[in-house]
C-alpha cells in the first residue's frame, strides 16, 4: 500500500503488515560481552584525579611566598595533565569492555574534550612553573627559560609539549577538514612519544621522585595503559588477522554508487560481532591498504561470512568499489554500542537516514519483537537513495514488523521527522526505545524532534561514526 500525504515534496511509502512465508530463524545471538557503563567509567576517572589531588595535596606545604605559590600550582596543574594524558590514552585504547559499553563515539567525544583540558592543564604547569623558577632566582623570564631548558627533564617536557599541541592544532575541526587522514593520523601517532617525554619529567619531579611507592604507582600506571594500547591495537589485530584470514568473498552492486562488499574467514562467530556494531576495515590493496575505514555491519553474521554496505563518498569509499574476491582484509573489532542491550522498552523505533541504514537494517532484522513491537523510518531524498530495500521490505513482511520510507528533499517545506508527524507514524512514540543513525546533520534534527514529540534522551541511541 503505498500512501501519499497532502505535501506534495513529501511521499512516505508504507509496507503493509501482512504475514508473508516462515522465514529462517535468525542467528543465535553472540555471547554477551563484559561492558562498562559510561556512568562507571566517568566515576572512575573523576575519583582517579581526585586521587591525584590528594596525592598533592598531602606534599604541599603551605606557604604564603610567591614563589612557593607558584610551584605548588605547577605541581598541581602537571599532575593533573599527567594524569589526563593517561585517560585519553585509554579512551582510545580499544579495550573492548569500554567500547561495547560506551561506545566509540562517545569516546571520541570525550577524548577530545578531555584534549582540550588537558592541554590547557600542561599549559598551566609550564607557565607557573616558569613563573616561579623566575621569583625564585630573580631572574627575567627568558632568562629563567634559558636555565630551565637546560635540564634534560625539562627539555623532554617542552619537546612533549610542542608534539600535544600539534595533535591539538591539527584535530580542530577547521585544520582537520584540510588534512589527509593519514596526516592526521601520523601527528597523533606523536602524542606516544609526547606522553612517553612527560613520563620522563614527572618521575624527576618531587611530586613522583619524592617515594618509592609514588614512583611505583605512576609507573604502574603508565605501564598498565601503554600495555593495553600495545595489546588491543597491535596484538589483537594481528592475532584476528593469522586466526580468521578474512578475505572479500563478492562485491555486489545495491544501487546508484552503493556496494555490498562480503568477506569471509575462519571461525568468525569468534569475532562476537553483534548487529549494530562496526569494525575497522583495512584492505590490502593500493590505494586502501594504509587507511581502517570503519564501517558497520549491514547484516548480521552467517556461514563465517561478515557483510558491509559502503556508499561512494570519497576517495576510499570509492576505491571500495573496485575490490575484487580474494583480496585479504584485516577487520579490528567489533566496536560501538548500538547494539540490542541498549534496549529497555518493548517497542521499539529504528530511525534512520541515507546510508545510516546499514546498522539498523542487521538490527531491524534481530532485535527480538512480536507484531507491531518493531517500526523502521527510514528518510531518504527520493526512491533511488533508498539502499537495500528489498531486504527491509522482506523482513518487514515475514516479521510483521512496521517500515516507512520517508522520501522527500531535506529542504523541502514539510518535514517528515518534524514532532507531529513521527507521533503520526509511530502511535505512542513516546513509550519507544529509539535507535538513530544517519548523517550528522540529520541526526541532530531527528534527535530534537524526539525530544519534542516526549521521548526521552536515555532512550533515544546513536552512534556518530564521523567520530568513531
Amino acid at each position: 500500500m503505498t500512501t501519499e500525504a497532502s505535501h506534495p515534496l513529501y511521499v512516505p511509502l508504507t509496507v503493509p503488515q501482512t504475514a508473508g512465508p516462515r522465514r529462517r530463524r535468525p542467528p543465535a545471538p553472540p555471547v554477551p560481552a563484559l561492558r562498562l557503563a559510561p556512568g562507571r567509567l566517568r566515576t572512575g576517572i573523576v575519583a582517579g584525579a581526585g586521587a591525584v589531588g590528594l596525592l598533592w595535596g598531602l606534599q604541599a606545604r603551605p606557604s604564603a611566598r610567591l614563589d612557593v605559590l607558584f610551584a605548588s600550582g605547577a605541581h598541581l596543574t602537571g599532575l593533573l595533565g599527567g594524569y589526563g594524558v593517561l585517560v585519553l590514552l585509554l579512551l582510545m585504547a580499544r579495550v573492548p569492555a569500554v567500547e561495547h559499553g560506551v561506545g566509540a563515539d562517545r569516546l571520541a567525544r570525550w577524548h577530545a574534550l578531555g584534549g582540550r583540558y588537558v592541554l590547557g592543564l600542561i599549559a598551566a604547569h609550564a607557565v607557573l612553573a616558569l613563573c616561579g623558577h623566575a621569583v625564585h632566582t630573580h631572574a627575567d623570564l627568558v632568562t629563567a627559560t634559558g636555565d630551565l631548558l637546560s635540564y634534560g627533564a625539562v627539555a623532554a617536557a617542552t619537546a612533549g609539549t610542542a608534539l600535544f599541541a600539534a595533535v591539538g592544532i591539527t584535530s580542530a575541526r577547521s585544520v582537520r577538514r584540510r588534512l589527509r587522514h593519514e596526516t592526521w593520523r601520523a601527528v597523533h601517532l606523536g602524542a606516544l612519544l609526547a606522553a612517553a617525554l612527560g613520563f620522563v619529567h614527572q618521575l624527576a619531579g618531587p611530586d613522583i621522585a619524592g617515594g618509592l611507592l609514588t614512583r611505583w604507582l605512576w609507573s604502574m600506571a603508565h605501564a598498565t595503559v601503554a600495555v593495553l594500547l600495545l595489546w588491543y591495537r597491535i596484538v589483537v589485530p594481528a592475532r584476528a588477522a593469522l586466526r580468521h584470514d578474512l578475505r572479500v568473498a563478492e562485491v555486489r552492486d545495491e544501487g546508484p554508487g552503493v556496494v555490498s562488499v562480503l568477506v569471509r574467514g575462519k571461525g568468525v562467530d569468534q569475532l562476537r560481532a553483534e548487529p549494530g556494531q562496526f569494525f575497522r576495515w583495512r584492505f590490502l590493496r593500493r590505494g586502501l591498504w594504509a587507511t581502517a575505514l570503519p564501517f558497520s555491519l549491514s547484516a548480521p553474521v552467517r556461514d563465517d561470512t561478515l557483510r558491509i554496505t559502503v556508499k561512494a563518498l570519497g576517495d576510499h569509499t570509492r576505491r571500495v568499489r573496485r575490490l575484487r574476491p580474494g583480496t585479504r582484509v584485516l577487520a579490528s573489532g567489533p566496536f560501538g554500542a548500538l547494539t540490542a542491550h541498549r534496549r529497555t522498552r518493548r517497542k521499539v523505533l529504528l530511525l534512520a537516514g541515507g546510508v545510516g541504514i546499514t546498522p539498523l537494517r542487521a538490527l531491524f532484522e534481530t532485535l527480538p519483537g512480536g507484531p507491531g513491537d518493531v517500526t523502521l523510518l527510514y528518510r531518504a531524498s527520493d526512491a533511488s537513495a533508498v539502499v537495500l530495500r528489498e531486504e527491509l521490505e522482506s523482513i518487514a513482511r515475514e516479521r510483521r514488523a512496521a517500515l516507512h520510507f520517508l522520501l522527500g528533499p531535506s529542504d523541502g517545506s514539510f518535514d517528515p521527522l518534524a514532532p507531529r508527524a513521527l507521533r503520526n507514524l509511530v502511535p505512542e512514540l513516546a513509550a519507544h526505545d529509539v535507535y538513530l543513525c544517519g548523517p550528522p546533520a540529520m541526526a541532530r534534527a531527528a534527535t530534537a524532534s524526539l525530544r519534542r514529540a516526549g521521548v526521552p534522551a536515555s532512550r533515544i541511541h546513536s552512534e556518530d561514526f564521523d567520530h568513531a
